[in-house]
């Protein structure tokens, strides 16, 4: 799922993004809450049409904000008080107001709000705190006030697999429409990472969607397809676009790079992608350095296109049985 936090994916279009192979696209509660405010994209009739977007749409709950904005916010069991990072005005962000919220927007698959434990963490830190998440999941379930809507629970517990496994266990006897894992790619290393979603997605309901949240490394989707992960999201797809780091088969193509000044071939050889049928590495390189915001749309499609197609291929491979032969092939194939 590209990442739209602010009911948009950066400098592409819907309409490209469907294109594009794109089937669903995540939007931020927490942000849109505060602007342009729910309220406003209720009455406007929602978030797809204000973003003009029919396909379904996936809605952070905020609880990533209790992460990444440590400085801004208090957490209580009741929920947490945020300072805006936009104007400094305080507001309680409870889990029954982030499924109201969400709600109002129309999502389509809403998540619990939970906290994201930081890495590291002592393993009475990571108790408490997936405590925490498991009441407030519990809250989430409880004040759901429609089905139209999917409601997914979310997996903490630090790097500490008995609480992962007392995680599921908790999820799983309230009931949700699929489940995630969550405080993942966070500071560990990319083992740790591989290991604890290797312990935790087996135990997880085998018949409905698992889904490993901020995790989008081309080679930790194909791992983590391997350990049987269903969806993900994360904005290296786009921000790295916007960096100049473009994916290919064998790795990145760093398009600031001198070696490309005059280089005629397109970002990867054979790639149908509209950039690479009509644009040469030097054309890419020149917008780049210039600053030129040509240049990010160009980049974005490339890269949002090499991981609908790396998302397809697997797919492909599973349907087939041959996932296996694809997982071994991929890897072979990266050197950078």
């Amino acid at each position: 799922m590209p990442v739209g936090t602010q009911a948009t994916v950066k400098s592409v279009t819907p309409e490209e993004l469907s294109n594009l192979g794109v089937q669903v696209v995540l939007a931020n509660t927490y942000h849109l809450y505060l602007r342009p405010g729910h309220d406003v994209i209720s009455k406007l009739g929602g978030l797809h049409r204000f973003m003009h977007w029919d396909g379904p749409i996936l809605t952070d709950s905020g609880g990533y904000q209790v992460f990444s904005l440590s400085r801004l916010r208090q957490i209580a069991d009741e929920g947490v008080t945020f300072q805006s990072h936009l104007d400094g005005s305080r507001h309680l962000l409870t889990p029954e107001k982030a499924v109201e919220i969400q709600e109002a927007l129309g999502s389509d698959i809403m998540m619990c709000l939970d906290e994201c434990t930081p890495y590291p963490a002592t393993h009475d830190e990571a108790e408490k705190s997936l405590a925490l998440s498991t009441d407030w999941a519990r809250r989430c379930k409880e004040s759901r006030d429609t089905d139209r809507a999917a409601l997914f629970g979310i997996v903490q517990g630090g790097m500490f697999q008995d609480l992962r496994a007392k995680a599921v266990e908790a999820l799983t006897d309230i009931g949700f429409d699929g489940y995630a894992l969550g405080g993942l790619s966070v500071g560990e290393a990319k083992e740790v990472m591989w290991e604890v979603a290797g312990f935790s997605l087996p135990l997880l309901p085998e018949a409905l969607p698992r889904y490993v949240m901020g995790v989008g490394a081309p080679e930790d989707l194909v791992e983590l397809v391997s350990l049987g992960a269903d969806m993900f999201d994360c904005v290296i797809p786009t921000r790295n676009a916007r960096n100049g780091q473009l994916f290919v088969g064998n790795g990145t193509v760093n398009i600031s790079n001198a070696k490309y000044r005059d280089d005629e071939r397109p970002v990867e050889d054979g790639c149908p992608c509209y950039t690479c049928r009509h644009y040469s590495r030097a054309y890419l390189r020149h917008l780049f350095l210039a600053r030129e915001l040509l240049a990010y749309r160009l980049n974005t499609i490339h890269n949002i296109h090499y991981f609908m197609s790396l998302m397809k291929e697997m797919r492909e491979a599973i349907r087939k049985g041959r996932f296996a032969g694809f997982r071994k092939a991929f890897f072979s194939h990266r050197t950078k």
